[in-house]
């Protein structure tokens, strides 16, 4: 049976172009009249503007496109409205049978059956490669057949990147160039570059297809000069691409910078007296770090001797040993002199042993007395607050006398027997 794809347009001319109708589709034959096409002619595929258009339309299936992860799991999912009491069925590119409804046609393993239905067919294949990549067919036996494609698309994954060009030490404001390859990408992948966390700028990446026609090997390259600060720093080379998911994929390069050396005198203690021991301190830096160390002190001619490697040593020191101290360190890159100036100050006054004791013997005095103190204001607030009580020479009856001269006669007559008054304070 061979499948057409043009539109034909309904008509009603009553010829012997006569059309006849196979559930919705239709072809043109001269016929007579009364007579039927063979089922062996062409018959169109295309539905038409006509009343029965809904229901072949609801007899095409559809799918949808797919990306898989070389190595992962793509799901093939065919649906249908309308199956007219017929079954779907999945193709590979190569027109191959995978499955009709839910009989396996294709063996192998990789491609499992998920769901079948009279409306669906969804079908799997893991660990998908490369060859895998084209059109897959979901077909469904109407009369005439319909089909409709799914595009599955295979990402190739990058491998690991590898960086190429450094060979050695480099020196100080040297120029390098290093190169960062990775092959097997599919669509081609981008290379960036980064040198701890600052960004390098490096050519662009550059495409080539693999032998096998599928997949590409992209390459880059970066060139900067190298500072003493780039001394164990680490060039990272990373991988771009859609397959990863954000996950990081990278190659680094650890460079060693050699520079010239440097140096700076730290004494110990920081602020030296008379009669102290004095340790001068030559700390050098550099690569490689400096093995020598020569000192000198100015106005004096011949090099002083130099203990315990990069220190100089002053077992007591007095008001000579003032000046100015210099320290050469030297590398095979070469070498570098630092100053310090030495002012030795008087010595601490120590306190002696019976001033210590005395000093303790006041203080335990002075908290006795502080505690004596405290005792007599607490004593002497509560003397204030005690209550007492004491005798009037009022009589009972002097406020009734007519003069004073009564009164007073009375309160003398009376004081025996007049009751004690007592008076209360505060």
């Amino acid at each position: 049976m061979t499948l057409g794809k043009s539109l034909h347009p309904v008509s009603t001319r009553q010829n012997r172009n006569q059309r006849v109708y196979f559930t919705g589709f239709w072809q043109e034959q001269d016929l007579e009249l009364g007579t039927l096409a063979p089922l062996g002619e062409a018959i169109s595929s295309t539905v038409w503007s006509s009343p029965d258009m809904l229901a072949s339309q609801d007899s095409q299936p559809w799918t949808s496109d797919e990306t898989v992860v070389a190595g992962g799991t793509v799901v093939l999912k065919c649906q249908v409205k309308d199956h007219e009491d017929s079954s779907l069925q999945w193709s590979n590119p190569a027109q191959q049978t995978l499955y009709f409804g839910e009989k396996r046609a294709l063996r192998d393993n990789r491609i499992q059956l998920v769901r079948s239905t009279p409306h669906e067919l969804s079908i799997s294949i893991s660990n998908v490669a490369l060859a895998d990549e084209g059109e897959y067919t979901c077909s469904i036996f109407t009369m005439p057949v319909r089909t409709a494609k799914s595009l599955v698309t295979v990402l190739g994954i990058p491998q690991k990147p590898i960086i190429t060009g450094y060979k050695s030490s480099l020196r100080e404001k040297e120029t390098t160039t290093l190169n960062c390859q990775s092959s097997g990408s599919k669509p081609a992948a981008q290379l960036t570059w980064r040198k701890g966390d600052q960004e390098l700028h490096g050519e662009p990446t550059r495409v080539q297809e693999d032998p096998n026609g599928k997949t590409f090997t992209v390459s880059s390259s970066v060139t900067f000069q190298v500072s003493r600060e780039d001394d164990g720093a680490d060039v990272v080379c990373s991988v771009n691409h859609e397959s990863l998911k954000g996950a990081d994929r990278s190659t680094s390069q650890r460079i060693e910078v050699l520079y010239t050396p440097t140096a700076k005198i730290r004494p110990d203690p920081p602020h030296p007296r008379e009669g102290q021991k004095l340790l001068l301190h030559c700390e050098g830096r550099g690569n490689p770090v400096p093995q020598q160390y020569l000192w000198e002190k100015e106005g004096s001619v011949p090099p002083l001797k130099m203990t315990q490697e990069s220190a100089l040593i002053f077992p007591f020191l007095n008001k000579s040993d003032s000046g100015t101290y210099g320290c050469t360190a030297t590398s095979n890159m070469g070498s570098y002199k630092a100053y310090y100036t030495l002012n030795v100050n008087d010595p601490s006054p120590v306190p002696s042993s019976s001033s210590t004791y005395h000093a303790i013997i006041g203080g335990i005095v002075a908290f006795i007395v502080f505690l004596l103190l405290i005792l007599l204001i607490f004593l002497g607030h509560y003397l204030i607050r005690h209550k007492g009580t004491y005798l009037t020479h009022e009589a009972k009856g002097s406020d009734d006398a007519p003069d004073a001269d009564t009164a007073i006669i009375n309160a003398e007559g009376g004081q025996s027997g007049g009751d004690d008054k007592k008076e209360y304070f505060i």
